[in-house]
């Protein structure tokens, strides 16, 4: 079963891609994972560029999509919502369809008290629209993101760490129905 891991930062110090590489270091063995790091080499969405030969990161991005089983992506929240970089990301499949009924799991972390909730609800209508399969109990607000991780990325939270078993395990249930 191989998913597809997004993270919605394109810092190198992100506590979105840290929190992403521990929820994989923790997936059961039978889960495989590929985390996209094209986000900063994909073009501003364009239309006029949407072709069938359009550019190669977009290409790229629609591939990986498409051989993915499942999805997940960890963002924060900027400025009340989605960075930017994810955004376009989810703009140029939009009229592709590579997340068409595609089982994806969400999650968004924030040291804020609101754990990135307008971002949560901003990628939720946009996965929403563009059909995703949104994972029943795979979609996750994190608060306070700080307080659950050391420095070094590792999840220190018991609580957390259920929570997060228990996403992969509904993300790995619906990705094998699915299956090619």
């Amino acid at each position: 079963m191989n998913i597809l891991a997004i993270s919605g930062s394109l810092r190198k110090q992100s506590s979105n891609s840290a929190l992403l590489k521990s929820i994989i270091a923790m997936a059961p063995s039978d889960m495989t994972f590929i985390t996209y790091n094209g986000l900063g080499e994909l073009p501003h969405f364009n239309p006029d560029i949407d072709v069938d030969d359009g550019p190669e990161a977009v290409m790229a991005w629609r591939s990986q999509l498409n051989t993915a089983d499942g999805v997940l992506i960890c963002t924060p929240e900027f400025g009340n919502g989605v960075p930017g970089s994810l955004k376009n990301a989810l703009d140029w499949i939009v009229s592709s369809g590579e997340l068409m009924d595609k089982p994806t799991a969400v999650v968004t972390a924030s040291p804020t008290l609101m754990g990135g909730d307008k971002a949560f609800e901003s990628i939720l209508l946009t996965l929403k629209m563009i059909n995703t399969q949104i994972v029943e109990g795979a979609a996750l607000k994190i608060p306070q993101i700080n307080l659950k991780m050391d420095k070094e990325g590792n999840i220190t939270n018991a609580e957390l760490k259920q929570e997060l078993l228990l996403l992969l395990e509904h993300l790995k249930e619906a990705s094998q129905h699915v299956l090619k």
